[in-house]
Parts: structure tokens; C-alpha cells; sequence
């Protein structure tokens, strides 16, 4: 979640005049352009599916449990074998408001908070007693503090509202049942989840959903970015990118490769956006160009900052 919290695009081309109409995507992509992307040598060959910034550094979280720090000698292993150490892959990660601690959640119903300062790992696996692959995590609040909500394959949502106590979790479920992929707030109980029914949902208190589109996309979504209840980024298959506004969906077709995640400024100019084969998408004064990188492979997660940050299959890292 990028905590710029600033609106508008001005870009796109295409738009949807309500959020069931029907729109034809734009094709406004620029040319690739040469870029200072590296990689980074990194001590896994896993898959790594999320990454993360947080007050001690990035962190990209993995197959195998596997997590990796960045560190001023390079990226180093955290912890290996995930929450409990039983080796459960780490799909999610998110960082509490203060950058203190790293939420993680993964297979099996793994879900772990990660004190970056000590090292120490507590382990909340299984809430409500379910043992689901869980495929993002989003937290809200300071550490010891936070709101935390977990998006699983079975379409529930759990949360909890006491730093994922035990007894202290519950869960619904925002649609219809479908996997829900990725989960974002904006605000303590403000926020976004997509699901693989190409659907979008919406919360003001965290426990009531709304269905808010997007009607017509005919891709599978993976990555949501949440910066306010109208204005919300969600990256999907076939190269699409979709923005929210309050009132209507705007796609735009950044080519073919599948987007599995993305995080765009708050005023909309700049943003990333990843995807299979290496592809990266760099938006800049509010035009997307590709990027040029050093791999082929397929590209997970990316976070900006200092460092922008991509993650991917083999243990791929990509920084600039």
C-alpha cells in the first residue's frame, strides 16, 4: 500500500460510464524504455511472492517459508521454513503503520507477525481454527496494536481486531465464495479485497462489504492497491490495469503479460506494475512505458520507496 493518500488520474483514455457498463480498454502504452533495473544475488531459488518495506529494511517473503532481509551487505535470509517451521510457503506480507512489524501469511493457514527490531516471530497460524492457504494479508495500527485481515482461498475474510489474539478472530465472507487474491486498506477499517470472480469489494468498518464492479473484465485479478473509498488501483490478467473513482471503473491494457501486482502513487502520476516474463510497467507523469529489465522470469510483487523493489520465480530480485 503506498501511503501517498492523493487523487486523480488524468491519463486514461477509456472509461467506464457506470460500473456496469462496458468498456473497450485503452491501448496508450508507450514504448519500452532502457532502465536502471539490477539484480540482486539472493540465497534462495524459491518463488518470492510478496515484498515488503519496513523500518528495518525490505523484506521478500517466499516458497518454503522462506524470508529475506536486505541488508547494507545485500539480501540475506530472516528465517527460513515459515511460521512454524514446517516449511509452509509465505504468499502475503504487510507492515504495520510504524514499520515495526512484518505480518505474514501463507499456506495452510500460516499467519505470523514479524518483529523487525528483536528478530522474534509470532506465530497466529490458523484463526478460527482453519488451516486454508491464505494469499495476502493487510494491517492497520501500530505494532501490538493492529487490525489485521487475511484473504483465503475458501473466499472468507478473517480479522481480528486485537494484533490477531488468540481467540479474538472472526471471519465472513465479502462475495460470493470465490478465492479472494489480494486485500488492501486505506484507512484502520477502510478498504479493498479482489477476488477470482472478478469482483471488487469495498469496507468502511471492516466487517461490512459492498460489491463496487468491475463488471465486464474478463480477467483474473491479483493485486489491489488502496488509497481511498474512490480511489482504488487493481492489476489483473491480459496486461490490464483498472482504477476506481468512486463512481466508474477505467481500464487500460498495458499489454499481455498477466499484472500480478502494482502500487501507484496517491496523485495517480507515478506507480510500477509487475507481471510474467519480467515484464515491468513504470508510470511516470501519469503515462505507463515498459520498462527493460535483466530477467525473463515472472515477476510477483513490487514495492516503492527509496528502493524500488521486485520480486519473483527463482528468487529473482530486481532493485533501482
Amino acid at each position: 500500500m503506498d501511503m501517498t493518500r492523493t487523487t486523480r488520474r488524468r491519463f486514461l483514455t477509456a472509461s467506464l460510464a457506470t460500473v456496469g457498463a462496458t468498456a473497450l480498454p485503452a491501448t496508450g502504452t508507450a514504448a519500452a524504455a532502457e532502465t536502471d533495473w539490477t539484480i540482486a544475488e539472493t540465497p534462495t531459488g524459491n518463488t518470492l511472492h510478496d515484498v515488503k518495506h519496513t523500518d528495518g529494511g525490505a523484506y521478500a517473503i517466499g516458497g518454503g517459508g522462506v524470508a529475506l532481509e536486505r541488508t547494507a551487505k545485500g539480501w540475506r535470509k530472516a528465517f527460513d521454513g515459515g511460521v512454524t517451521g514446517n516449511g509452509n510457503s509465505l504468499f502475503g506480507a504487510d507492515v504495520t503503520d510504524d514499520g515495526e512489524r512484518l505480518w505474514l501469511v501463507g499456506a495452510s493457514g500460516a499467519v505470523g507477525e514479524y518483529d523487525v527490531e528483536t528478530g522474534v516471530l509470532y506465530d497466529h497460524s490458523a484463526p478460527t481454527g482453519s488451516t486454508n492457504n491464505f494469499n495476502d494479508v493487510a494491517v492497520t495500527g501500530e505494532a501490538g496494536e493492529a487490525d489485521v485481515y487475511v484473504a483465503g482461498d475458501s473466499g472468507k475474510l478473517y480479522y481480528s481486531f486485537e494484533n490477531g489474539a488468540s481467540q479474538t478472530w472472526d471471519y465472513l465472507t465479502p462475495g460470493s465464495g470465490s478465492a479472494l487474491s489480494a486485500v488492501d486498506f486505506h484507512g484502520a477499517r477502510s478498504g479493498h479485497v479482489v477476488d477470482t470472480n472478478q469482483r471488487a469489494y469495498a469496507t468502511d468498518d471492516g466487517t461490512t462489504w459492498n460489491g463496487i464492479g468491475i463488471a465486464d473484465a474478463n480477467v483474473n485479478f491479483y493485486g489491489v492497491d488502496s488509497h481511498a473509498a474512490d480511489d482504488v488501483w487493481v492489476s489483473g490478467g491480459g496486461g490490464m490495469v483498472f482504477h476506481w473513482d468512486g463512481a466508474n471503473w477505467t481500464p487500460e491494457s498495458l499489454g499481455d503479460a498477466g499484472l500480478r501486482d502494482l502500487a501507484v502513487a496517491g496523485d495517480g502520476e507515478d506507480g510500477l506494475a509487475v507481471g510474467g516474463g519480467g515484464k515491468v510497467f513504470d508510470l511516470t507523469d501519469a503515462t505507463w512505458t515498459q520498462d527493460a529489465t535483466p530477467t525473463g522470469e515472472n515477476l510477483q510483487a513490487v514495492v516503492r520507496g527509496s528502493t524500488d523493489v521486485a520480486v519473483g520465480a527463482g528468487g529473482t530480485v530486481l532493485e533501482r
